[in-house]
């Protein structure tokens, strides 16, 4: 049998109001004693308090988590466009890439191209706040291996409404270099929608067209 008190907090909120008015009104009728009452009223009053300061909290945080996420946006694409200049310079020794973190060119081999084709991602949402990114090339659908030249897949994300119109919109997740790909969301996530944008990157580090925005809800 399905719990008569709902689980989401607003929902809750809105129930517990009815209920608490029309003890109120009906204490005597419903066998509730003055004391009964005056509980149910404090446990209303705390309950009045705390859930409108949780919510502000809860904005906050996403205030704080988006503004981070586009920094890193801003940063990370200042960083590739120094480390691209830096990777075509004849003048940098591989010895100074490689204190840089940089990938360092092999001499023995044909150096991979950037990726030209896109990721083509399902999500499968059959599981309790968590997704599975699978994610093949549109060139080769039937197959799970990547494209030649290519180390992984970067996956970018955004939670909640409206739906990302551009890359500006999403934040970084991870570089996978083997699908599927899972994602664990909190609690306080269930209901949302999810939405990601994929793009390849190669093992020189040069990252290739995004894919088409797919999404899914947040199963609670």
């Amino acid at each position: 049998m399905a719990d008569y008190i709902p689980s989401s907090d607003a929902d809750f909120d809105a129930w517990t109001r009815n209920f608490v008015e029309n003890v109120v009104a009906n204490a005597a009728a419903l066998g509730l004693s003055p004391a009964q009452v005056t509980s149910l009223q404090g446990g209303q009053a705390d309950w009045g308090a705390k859930y409108p300061a949780s919510n502000a909290a809860q904005a906050a945080m996403n205030s704080a988590v988006q503004a981070k996420n586009d920094s890193r946006s801003d940063y990370e694409e200042l960083i590739r466009s120094l480390a691209n200049i830096i990777q075509s310079s004849p003048q940098v020794t591989d010895a100074q890439r490689q204190s840089l973190g940089l990938n360092v060119r092999s001499t023995t081999r044909t150096a991979a191209a950037a990726p030209t084709s896109r990721p083509v991602a399902t999500i499968d949402t059959s599981h309790r706040l968590r997704h599975t990114i699978n994610f093949v090339d549109e060139l080769t659908p039937t197959s799970r291996a990547k494209p030649d030249g290519v180390q992984g897949c970067e996956i970018w994300m955004k939670v909640g409404d409206p739906a990302p119109v551009g890359p500006r919109d999403v934040h970084y997740l991870a570089l996978d270099t083997r699908t599927p790909y899972t994602v664990e969301f909190d609690a306080a996530d269930a209901g949302k929608t999810a939405y990601y944008m994929l793009r390849w990157m190669s093992t020189r580090g040069e990252t290739g067209p995004w894919s088409a925005t797919v999404s899914g809800t947040i199963t609670n």
